[in-house]
């Protein structure tokens, strides 16, 4: 009975354990594309100039006309140096490993320093592709310092941007070698100062990008509309708020600041601050400033790569709120000091 007992358990057992395998799950629902930013810039400009008609009877009054002249004259000038910067710094981002700038860096992190900043001269991209590039390479094993000169430096001394300074002040060359020398000075001494007080714990380290996984084609394409989107809207936004300085703020005002030597400089390291406008752009907007001296103006070119509200929210985000609140106000004190005596000196 025992054995018998035994067998038809066993039996009993079998089937169960050797049933069929449970059905597939069905596949996901494809998810519907969804309109973006890029779709809707695209019909904005179909509107643009398709009501361009009525829409140029607008602003037929002087001071409209004024405003939309300025406006329509920083961005004809900045966007071909966007959008080459923009690809170039895809293309770079993209099919250059990242740990390349690892192995490129000296070993002592003192001397690594210097190395990462004119390491941005061959960089030609804007603060925003900084920040993540920086992130990467903290999280690659290069020291904190010579990613943070890296970070500071590749917006201001690449040569897009010179490029673009140069094009934007023609009948003053030493303008383009003040800008690179300054910023190059600013972003070696920040390393250098993190280097002897900053600590680790004050960063926090970014994650992985996400365009990882991707191919490269895909990688590439969306690096260079992110790019594009963001830098882009806030180009817009700095040349319309250039053009309304030019027309809302009297030129009494404006005069009255610029007269005096260490008020323009602070004003105009306080507007780089709140106009956020890309490096490859900003040069256009700080020549419309004509009112001010080229010391103010290099002031407001050499703070705005490195300190201004974009900034502050993409460092916070990518290292935290503890970095941010520490480096962006000794940056921009930096930023002023340095800017203000090459600017004595050279200007």
């Amino acid at each position: 009975m025992t054995a018998n007992r035994l067998d038809a358990e066993e039996i009993d057992w079998t089937p169960a354990a050797v049933g069929p395998p449970p059905p597939a799950p069905p596949p996901a629902p494809a998810r519907p594309r969804r309109i973006g930013s890029l779709e809707i810039l695209a019909a904005a400009l179909v509107l643009l100039v398709v009501f361009r008609g009525p829409l140029a009877g607008l602003v037929a009054g002087e001071r409209l006309q004024t405003w939309t002249t300025v406006f329509v004259s920083v961005l004809v000038q900045a966007v071909p140096f966007l959008v080459f910067g923009v690809v170039l710094s895809a293309v770079i981002a993209v099919f250059v490993p990242r740990s390349f700038w690892a192995r490129a860096l000296p070993r002592h992190p003192a001397l690594a320093v210097p190395a990462a900043g004119l390491a941005g001269v061959v960089l030609p991209g804007c603060e925003c592709g900084s920040v993540p590039i920086a992130g990467s390479l903290i999280r690659r094993g290069v020291t904190p310092a010579a990613a943070l000169a890296f970070l500071l430096a590749a917006p201001a001394i690449n040569p897009i941007v010179l490029t673009a300074t140069a094009v934007a002040f023609p009948g003053n060359p030493e303008m383009v070698v003040a800008r690179g020398g300054a910023s190059l000075v600013v972003a070696v001494a920040m390393g250098w100062l993190w280097l002897r007080i900053g600590r680790t714990d004050w960063i926090r380290l970014p994650h992985r990008p996400d365009l990882d996984g991707e191919s490269k084609a895909q990688a590439f394409w969306a690096a260079c509309r992110h790019d594009v989107m963001h830098a882009g809207g806030y180009l817009v936004l700095g040349a319309a708020a250039a053009a309304t300085i030019n027309v809302v703020v009297p030129a009494s005002w404006l005069q009255s600041v610029a007269d005096n030597h260490v008020l323009s400089i602070l004003a105009l390291a306080t507007l780089a601050v709140l106009l956020s406008i890309c490096s490859e752009a900003d040069a256009f907007v700080a020549a419309s400033l004509s009112q001010f001296s080229l010391t103010s103006r290099l002031v407001f070119l050499v703070v705005g790569p490195m300190v201004d509200l974009k900034l502050i929210a993409m460092q916070a985000g990518t290292f935290g709120r503890r970095f941010v609140v520490r480096f962006a106000p000794t940056t921009f004190a930096a930023a002023i000091l340095v800017g203000a005596g090459v600017g004595a000196v050279l200007l």
